[in-house]
Order: structure tokens, then C-alpha cells, then sequence
């Protein structure tokens, strides 16, 4: 599967970016899929995974309660909505799939997206 996020841009403090990663390619609905972060200077980090169903949902702690993931099978999209952004929140955001949740949530990917690049000014 190929993936293709988008969405990102420049916002101030305290405002709200949805992302979008667009799939192609078979078995789409199999995959868990996964949106992780780098900042300049930084290693990799796990924001969200969603399940293949979506019915399961993992957030990594500086986000949650402030990022929702969500997907549409029918449409080969997965999103990640980004509300009360902060300054530290600006970093290259990438889609990722993989086979299970719990191993994307670890890095272990099966296929990673182009990234797009978030900016929150203070």
C-alpha cells in the first residue's frame, strides 16, 4: 500500500490542523495504520495508531486528549485531527501502515507515507 499525508501548513498556538493520509493499493481495510513525528534534532516519535476496524485507538502521552485519529475504509483515508496545538507540537507528520496495532504503536511498519510539515507558532 502507498500512502500520501497531507494537510499540513502553519497555525498559531492553541488552533487546530486536521491531517489526511490518502492509500492506494490493495487490503487497505487489513492494515492498522499509525501517524508518528519528527522534529529537527529529534528521533521519531509515536503520536497515534488506529486499528483496521477502527474500533481501537492508542495515543502517545503528549498528545492525548488533544489528537483524535479516525479512518474511512470505504475511501482509503485515515485522519488525524490536531486541536490545542503548542509550539512543540511542529514537527514532519508521517502516515504509517502495518499489520497490527500494537507493533506500529513500537515503530515495526510495514509501509511509511511522505511525510507533511506541521508549524505552530508561539
Amino acid at each position: 500500500v502507498q500512502l500520501q499525508a497531507s494537510g499540513g501548513g502553519l497555525v498559531q498556538a492553541g488552533g487546530s490542523l486536521r491531517l489526511s493520509c490518502a492509500a492506494s493499493g490493495p487490503s487497505f481495510s487489513t492494515y492498522a495504520l499509525g501517524w508518528f513525528r519528527q522534529a529537527p534534532g529529534k528521533e521519531r516519535e509515536f503520536v497515534a495508531v488506529i486499528s483496521w476496524s477502527g474500533g481501537t485507538t492508542d495515543y502517545g502521552d503528549s498528545v492525548k486528549g488533544r489528537f483524535t485519529v479516525s479512518r474511512d475504509n470505504a475511501k482509503n483515508m485515515v485522519y488525524l485531527q490536531m486541536n490545542s496545538l503548542k509550539p512543540e507540537d511542529t514537527a514532519v507528520y508521517y502516515c504509517a501502515a502495518g499489520g497490527m496495532s500494537a507493533p506500529v504503536r513500537a515503530g515495526y511498519v510495514d509501509h511509511w507515507g511522505q511525510g507533511t510539515l506541521v508549524t505552530v507558532s508561539s
